[in-house]
């Protein structure tokens, strides 16, 4: 009887026991973000990345009740900022802006990278875009991009255009229009959008992609001239401005620069979710879609299947124009 009792009295305390051990646990799930995070930029402050991610991070600290630190990495053509973000702790800490330069562009651009997209991250969703607009200085030949694309098959080489850098997006959109055209370009790389964009606007070189956020004010105030844009329908900033598909008759051919937002690959699902419902409730609410047009960029909404997709669809787009072109970074 005694022994009876003893093991009933045992039992409880140790189901007891058990279930005060797992309090820490779950107050630990359910406290996620019990701290600041981490949200590390691979570009400069004062930049498209750095303003998207300010902007972004103050929605998530809203709906999370933490705040986010932006860690600004540039260099490396992104790699610093994903490297460092690669060999993070994967508790839901740290997170990383990656763009198609860091996805997808690098992986055929370097021989060896200090990280690997498949085995080091994990998408938590996507953020935005940025328009490509096919411009010439205002005292070009060309009043259109067919303009552009005869006076350049009449004389090949001709025409120097500026960008952002080897294999960025404004380079590989260029070098992609070339190919799909027939024509020949001199290519002339910058060491970032802005002096390229000064040098368009000086004249030192006569055309450029130029990103709709960073040369927006330019563009529609007639300081450079637009004759097209990459995107699927004309940006409204600019709407006398054809995209490529109409001016060219170029089916199917849409270029941006596009950004999400990454974890470490281990990063619990518990983490991982919550973090990617905030983001897509940021991105959906009006005051921050509106924001992000107000500075040119269009917000992106996707989970991360639609990442997922994305990054699928870019490969096939990218890796082999750059594998065709040659393009190497090291």
């Amino acid at each position: 009887m005694n022994d009876h009792r003893i093991t009933r009295r045992s039992t409880l305390a140790a189901g007891l026991g058990g279930g005060l051990a797992m309090l820490p646990l779950r107050r630990a799930l359910a406290a996620y973000p019990d701290r600041p995070i981490k949200w590390i930029v691979p570009y400069a402050a004062g930049g498209g990345s750095d303003v998207i991610a300010r902007l972004v991070s103050a929605g998530l600290s809203q709906r999370l009740g933490q705040s986010f630190v932006i860690d600004n990495r540039p260099g490396g053509a992104t790699n610093i900022g994903a490297e460092a973000a690669a060999k993070s702790p994967p508790d839901g800490y740290t997170a990383l802006t990656a763009d198609n330069g860091t996805l997808v562009f690098n992986p055929a651009l370097f021989r060896k990278l200090p990280y690997d997209v498949d085995r080091d991250f994990r998408p938590v969703g996507l953020l935005a875009r940025f328009h490509m607009v096919l411009a010439v200085t205002k005292e070009a030949p060309a009043r259109s991009a067919r303009d552009f694309v005869e006076r350049a098959r009449a004389a090949p080489r001709s025409i120097n255009y500026g960008s952002a850098g080897i294999g960025s997006p404004h380079h590989l959109t260029m070098a992609r229009l070339a190919r799909e055209t027939g024509i020949e370009l001199t290519h002339v790389p910058y060491r970032g959008v802005a002096p390229a964009l000064n040098d368009l606007l000086s004249g030192n070189v006569e055309a450029m992609v130029v990103d709709y956020a960073a040369g927006g004010e330019y563009l529609r105030s007639g300081q450079i001239r637009p004759l097209a844009a990459f995107s699927d329908a004309r940006i409204a900033g600019l709407p006398d401005v054809p995209v490529v598909q109409e001016a060219l008759d170029l089916r199917g051919f849409e270029s941006y620069a596009w950004q999400g937002l990454v974890l470490p690959k281990r990063t619990p699902d518990a983490e991982a979710g919550r973090l990617s419902a905030a983001l897509a409730a940021t991105l959906q609410d009006p005051a921050t879609a509106t924001r992000m047009r107000e500075i040119g960029l269009e917000p992106l909404p996707g989970g991360p299947d639609a990442f997922q997709s994305l990054l699928a669809s870019e490969r096939k787009t990218w890796v082999p124009l750059i594998r065709e072109l040659g393009v190497s970074l090291d």
